[in-house]
């Protein structure tokens, strides 16, 4: 079997981590996978926040789950990195630039042995005045929607085989 189609198969999203920290080499390398993602016109517009200060990892989680209405959890599941992928609304590419700047992150994090898991709720975060003070802060500047979180971190639990894939879902024309 080809390795990446065995990675893509293998792949599950992860919902508890270790607190182990993750090496910056391999978030480096999971960072690329994102930045080589296919876009629209090759126009790149997508941009990734590669957050591990646990300082600033907690106030996204908990800016996370007040828009998710449960302020008693951690929606990072104690992943150690959140990889935060905004697009430039610009262009009109710009959420499936992004989804595919997110699919590449989870896919290499897999081939390195690190669990990945898209987090939501990015765009409420970053259409908030907190959110848009935060980008200002760091000079990052443009009209940027946030698109998803990638947490990342060594997986605290055992993979599950994947479930069957569903019929009906293939209709070739020829």
């Amino acid at each position: 079997m080809n390795d990446m189609l065995k990675t893509m198969m293998e792949r599950r999203s992860v919902r508890k981590y270790k607190p182990d920290v993750v090496p910056q080499e391999l978030i480096d390398q999971v960072i690329e996978a994102g930045l080589y993602a296919a876009s629209g016109h090759g126009n790149q517009s997508p941009i990734i926040l590669a957050v591990t200060n646990k300082e600033i990892r907690d106030h996204f989680s908990s800016a996370n789950a007040k828009i998710l209405g449960n302020e008693d959890i951690d929606p990072f599941y104690g992943a150690p990195v959140v990889l935060i992928v905004l697009a430039d609304k610009s262009y009109p590419t710009y959420v499936y630039d992004g989804s595919l700047v997110m699919g590449n992150m989870m896919l290499m994090a897999e081939s390195l042995g690190l669990g990945s898991c898209w987090i939501h709720r990015a765009k409420e975060e970053f259409d908030s005045v907190g959110g848009k003070a935060f980008l200002t802060l760091h000079g990052i500047e443009g009209d940027y929607e946030g698109i998803g979180h990638c947490i990342l971190g060594y997986p605290d639990t055992e993979k599950t085989p994947p479930p069957p894939r569903k019929d009906h879902r293939v209709y070739y024309i020829k």
